[in-house]
């Protein structure tokens, strides 16, 4: 019996293998809602949530980790919703977008996201902010 030949494409790791998976997922989103909870340059953004925040990091976490290529779950729990019909009643301004890529790509960086990684991310993060913002202003 002879062996199968080796493959010598390999899949490439997926987005969400490459943040590190659930954990670094979540490390990410924890470190994100903590700075929208106490640096004070996150205020305006900070006041269009609720007090309890848990809901939405967990929420958050699911999100991010399907459209990075985790596990489908927030989808699977919302049929045919998208990030940005859930966002639809907020009052995303100009500022308030800014606030939400720049406490991201903090929390990004803090928590070391590979570079690379963490500039493709934040420029999807761009062009999602300014869509929501569009819707407002």
């Amino acid at each position: 019996m002879t062996a199968a030949p080796a493959s010598s494409a390999k899949a490439l790791p997926s987005l969400y293998d490459r943040i590190g998976g659930a954990d670094g997922v979540r490390l990410v989103v924890d470190r994100f809602y903590d700075l929208m909870e106490h640096a004070p340059e996150y205020a305006e953004l900070r006041a269009m949530h609720d007090a309890d925040l848990l809901p939405v990091r967990v929420s958050l976490t699911q999100f991010l980790s399907a459209w990075l290529g985790g596990p489908r779950d927030w989808f699977v729990a919302r049929p045919g919703a998208c990030i940005m019909s859930l966002h639809r009643e907020m009052p995303i301004t100009r500022e308030t977008a800014r606030q939400w890529v720049h406490a991201m790509s903090r929390a990004l960086a803090e928590n070391r996201v590979e570079p690379a990684l963490g500039a493709q991310i934040q420029q999807s993060f761009l062009r999602m902010a300014h869509a929501m913002m569009l819707r407002v202003e």
